[in-house]
């Protein structure tokens, strides 16, 4: 059975996604761990993450996939902001430890200037580091559309990360727009991309997908997400990337422009999806 869900607020606390999750017939979904835009982040409440915990447990989810603040450049020039991306970092896979089993996605970073060499020796850096206490939690660096200084747009960068970091905890979110914008084309060669991944990166570090259409054309580098269909990327490479047998078992989130009755649509869609022969 598909592992699908979608992005989901998490300002009435865990237990309270898990049910929504649910009424949309998704078995996984993502959040944000503090305010995307900025570092804030909610009180702790160990009574609805234990909640949380049983109505996982009971309903059969799959792994969920947390996701760091946009705003959190741990590549960054600036020494102080690049400190305190850190500090963020490590304090959200602290609290990733109350929902154990989980993964915690993050968009690698921009060197803006510094040079790629330099961004991913500091993105390694705060790896190590956070990664030091063995929270459990495996982290993810995800695929970027290589838009200006942005690390991540080549599988190479994310290999030289996954190498300098040197833990079997961090691993690879693949995000179907981002890719695509980036200059693999998933839409006419799914199997020569995946198999460049492989080559590359290896499947096994690839532990989640991000399901978005893309507004932009192939190798755009811009990074504007559409919903499922009706961007560049087209239903019939969504029905390729549900039912191919590399991708199986790997949750899979929607991020696409959406509200929740919408992401209940997709989710019926890409479940119809899976059950076509492709």
């Amino acid at each position: 059975m598909l592992t699908v869900g979608c992005h989901l607020s998490a300002s009435k606390g865990y237990a309270a996604m898990v049910r929504q999750a649910m009424q949309l017939d998704a078995n996984t979904f993502a959040f944000f761990t503090r305010n995307p835009r900025g570092s804030s982040a909610k009180a702790e409440n160990p009574k609805d993450e234990a909640h949380a915990r049983e109505l996982l447990s009971e309903n059969g989810f799959g792994p969920l996939v947390a996701h760091g603040a946009y705003t959190m450049n741990l590549c960054t020039a600036d020494e102080e902001a690049r400190e305190f991306a850190a500090s963020v970092l490590a304090d959200d896979l602290r609290r990733m430890a109350a929902l154990p089993g989980n993964f915690y996605n993050f968009h690698p970073g921009s060197h803006v200037g510094q040079g790629v060499d330099a961004g991913i020796a500091y993105i390694a850096q705060a790896l190590r580091k956070a990664l030091e206490p063995d929270y459990p939690v495996t982290v993810l660096l995800e695929t970027m559309a290589g838009k200006g200084s942005e690390i991540g747009g080549r599988f190479e960068e994310l290999r030289a990360i996954l190498d300098a970091v040197g833990s079997a905890k961090v691993g690879v979110c693949l995000d179907t727009c981002h890719v695509y914008d980036g200059g693999y084309d998933i839409v006419n060669d799914l199997d020569g991309v995946l198999t460049e991944f492989d080559r590359v990166i290896g499947l096994d570090r690839l532990k989640a997908l991000h399901l978005n259409d893309s507004r932009n054309p192939f190798a755009s580098h811009k990074d504007r997400h559409e919903c499922i269909g009706k961007g560049s990327l087209g239903v019939e490479t969504f029905r390729k990337i549900v039912n191919h047998p590399a991708l199986r078992g790997r949750p899979m989130i929607l991020e696409t422009p959406n509200e929740l009755p919408g992401y209940a649509r997709e989710i019926a869609l890409l479940r119809r999806l899976e059950a076509e022969i492709y």
